[in-house]
């Protein structure tokens, strides 16, 4: 999915071939899942006529600014993407456009044609992108409920060392919250993590200072790279997780093998030989417990399955029916109890009998021995 890096390729793009240029047409798709309060016809007057004067980016969402508001705002959600007919913006690694496609594509949402002849177009094939039109974009949600963009704006170092140490939360689940630092998606949690050598549940809080400086820097180093780039995945380093984590396949980075879990909501890659869990997991994690209630059901399964083949003749056998005056509940649970209970009972009723019957036979032979005395 578009993370900062692709976001940030696509208003590069538009800044380089799109700005001073007059918009001469627009076609607006009747899609109100994605252009979001404002039919196609207003979007679409709103639009024709104007200039582009620049493009702005916060996070993963871009706005163009026209000659005079209200500005169309793009939020990319899980497969928002700019093509430019001509030109090459990115590589994506699930790309829902190809240059042989038809023109412009029939999951467009916005499409622009300008003076000069040159188009553009804005897509999304799943429907999870919002298109808005606001008068100040960065004045209202989402983008006024976003924290610093992780490329223009990452905090300082030690500022992120006093910050993280107060949060009790999983590191992923952090690194993912846009309203705490935007930008920042799966794609990329994943790999500053890796090359941090921080597991993915490790609270936030239980870091060591050199831990919070070893992520600091490889947030930099990993959007910057992939900015520098223009987020073409193929230019990406080859020792990147990026390149293994993808299809929850197992695999191997560097000769070291992947595994996947949730972490804050998200499938997860990580390298357990390189990523330790240290420190207690944060009780209040809801993936945490459902994660282990996971791993308990299928061990269940397993030991299932292992019992199975080790008795063929369990399976299918019929139960013959209890014995007259017995439960016909098995041992193991509450009804088994009662059932040992009364076997219980019987074994001290015989006890006591048998005592009985000895103390008896004992006072028989005491009289029988003092009779021959005498």
């Amino acid at each position: 999915m578009p993370e900062l890096p692709e976001v940030e390729a696509a208003r590069r793009a538009i800044e380089e071939h799109c700005i001073g240029k007059k918009i001469k047409k627009s076609i607006i798709a009747d899609d109100p899942k994605v252009i979001d309060g404002i039919s196609p016809s207003d979007f679409q007057a709103s639009l024709d006529g104007k200039t582009i004067v620049a493009a702005h980016r916060k996070g993963k969402n871009m706005w163009l600014q026209l000659e005079s508001p209200p500005f169309p705002s793009f939020q990319f959600g899980m497969a928002g993407a700019i093509y430019i007919k001509g030109v090459a913006v990115t590589k994506y690694k699930r790309s829902a456009v190809k240059d042989t496609d038809e023109w412009p594509s029939k999951y467009s949402k916005v499409f622009i044609e300008l003076d000069d002849g040159l188009e553009f177009s804005f897509t999304d094939k799943r429907r999870f992108a919002k298109v808005r039109l606001l008068e100040n974009p960065v004045s209202v949600p989402p983008l006024s409920e976003l924290g610093p963009d992780a490329l223009l704006e990452l905090m300082q170092v030690d500022d992120l060392v006093e910050s993280m140490s107060k949060k009790k939360i999983a590191i992923k689940a952090l690194l993912l919250d846009q309203s705490y630092v935007s930008g920042i998606g799966n794609w990329i949690a994943d790999e500053v993590l890796y090359q941090a050598r921080i597991h993915p549940l490790r609270i936030a809080a239980s870091l060591s200072k050199e831990e919070y400086e070893s992520l600091h820097k490889c947030i930099k180093e990993v959007i910057q790279y992939a900015v520098e780039v223009d987020a073409d995945c193929s230019r990406f380093p080859f020792e990147w997780l990026f390149h293994f984590r993808w299809g929850k396949k197992s695999g191997k980075v560097n000769g070291k093998k992947i595994e996947f879990i949730t972490a804050g909501g998200r499938t997860s890659a990580f390298v357990p030989e390189l990523q330790k869990l240290t420190g207690v997991p944060s009780e209040k994690s809801p993936t945490v417990k459902r994660r282990k209630q996971s791993n308990n059901e299928q061990k269940d399964k397993e030991e299932a399955g292992s019992e199975e083949e080790e008795h063929p003749k369990k399976k299918g056998r019929t139960t013959k029916p209890p014995a007259k005056g017995k439960s016909e509940t098995s041992n193991g649970d509450e009804g088994g109890l009662k059932v040992n209970v009364k076997i219980t009972k019987n074994k001290q009723t015989k006890m006591k009998a048998t005592s009985k019957k000895g103390d008896k036979t004992s006072q028989t032979n005491a009289q029988q021995k003092k009779k021959t005395r005498k």
